[in-house]
């Protein structure tokens, strides 16, 4: 594994209480830092102090938005010892977001490893409670001084990291939605299969609207013909529809999900029937008054699995599995996290031991 070199915090900032976690609030000692040079390539990989970084008025993320990101978590495991899931997942959505954005894209096993060490180096921050994680945020942006609408030529790789609370601390509540009609996330040939904040910052009005009308989420329509199911919020979604699970194939407006891949992996391997297609809205509402729609749950590395009760779209209204969680979307969200945070067996190989 590369080592990068460590300047070490003067003093440990105090651990916050774990049962009052609040998600993205409170950050570690330390982070990961690496730059970019035309010419010179990424180099200077390093683990410094959290703190600010000086940035020009006129760099060019500030005005053209040339950034992407990634989010995953370090898991605490009973014997003590800290491990992440699936890291290389996320290491190779970054690389392909780096492509799109037309940002040099970083080598996956450089980025695994400096997750690694930043982890290691912060194992402490890592909190034991039931359902808390440490959330680790890579990101990458452009650092040019520069105004004009070009690819920069120089850019920061950065990894933060901040210790969350149990997503649901209360117990997995289905959720209500509703599918977004006016607004659209994105459009295949644009950026919907990457990780940039573009796509978040475009879905902020529509989910404002939701939570208006008392919805938890939106649930995205594509962007040409306002009729095939996309995403639920910033998750990835499935329906179990007459015993087969349907989930919207990856047309380029998808993100390609950690958390999906691993549903389907886990959906295949119990021998339950999937299939990866466009559905339209029409199809899911008249098979939810049908009675045909069993369950339905969005998948993220947040919530892991959230399951939805209720659905809403032109006037429609309908309660999936009569509000309550199903007994498939149960299943998967205690396999996950089983495996997350080492509780049961990882027959897959999925989970990666950092200390």
């Amino acid at each position: 594994m590369q080592e990068f070199p460590i300047t070490r915090a003067p003093a440990s900032k105090p651990k916050p209480d774990p049962k009052t976690l609040v998600f993205g609030k409170t950050f570690t000692d330390h982070m990961f830092l690496m730059n970019y040079e035309t010419g010179k390539g990424w180099h200077d990989g390093r683990i410094v102090p959290y703190g600010p970084i000086p940035m020009e008025p006129c760099a060019m993320v500030l005005h053209y938005a040339q950034e992407v990101f990634e989010g995953l978590k370090a898991y605490r495991s009973p014997d003590g010892g800290v491990q992440l899931f699936r890291p290389m997942e996320n290491a190779l959505r970054l690389k392909s977001s780096c492509e799109r954005l037309c940002i040099p894209a970083i080598d996956p096993q450089t980025v695994v490893d400096a997750i690694t060490q930043l982890v290691r180096l912060e194992a402490d921050w890592v909190p034991s409670e039931p359902g808390t994680s440490l959330y680790i945020r890579p990101f990458v942006f452009a650092t040019d001084p520069s105004l004009g609408v070009h690819a920069s030529h120089t850019y920061l790789f950065a990894i933060i990291c901040s210790p969350v609370g149990a997503y649901y601390a209360e117990g997995i509540n289905p959720v209500r939605i509703y599918v977004e009609d006016e607004d659209v996330r994105a459009v295949k040939g644009g950026t919907g299969f990457t990780k940039c904040g573009g796509n978040y910052a475009a879905s902020i009005r529509a989910s404002e609207r939701a939570e208006e009308q008392g919805y938890a989420q939106v649930l995205w329509l594509d962007g040409v013909h306002r009729k095939y199911i996309e995403e639920v919020g910033s998750m990835n979604v499935m329906f179990q529809v007459d015993g087969t699970v349907i989930t919207p194939t990856l047309t380029g407006s998808v993100l390609p999900g950690i958390t999906r891949k691993s549903c389907l992996e886990l959906l295949k391997s119990w021998g339950v029937p999937c299939e990866e297609r466009l559905i339209t809205a029409q199809e899911l509402f008249d098979a939810a008054e049908a009675g045909k729609l069993e369950e339905a749950w969005g998948t993220g590395t947040a919530a892991v699995i959230s399951p939805i009760g209720e659905m809403g779209w032109e006037g429609r209204h309908v309660v999936v599995n009569g509000g309550e969680i199903g007994a498939l979307t149960h299943k998967l969200y205690d396999t996950i996290t089983g495996i997350q945070w080492g509780t049961i067996p990882d027959p897959y190989g999925w989970t990666v031991k950092v200390c």
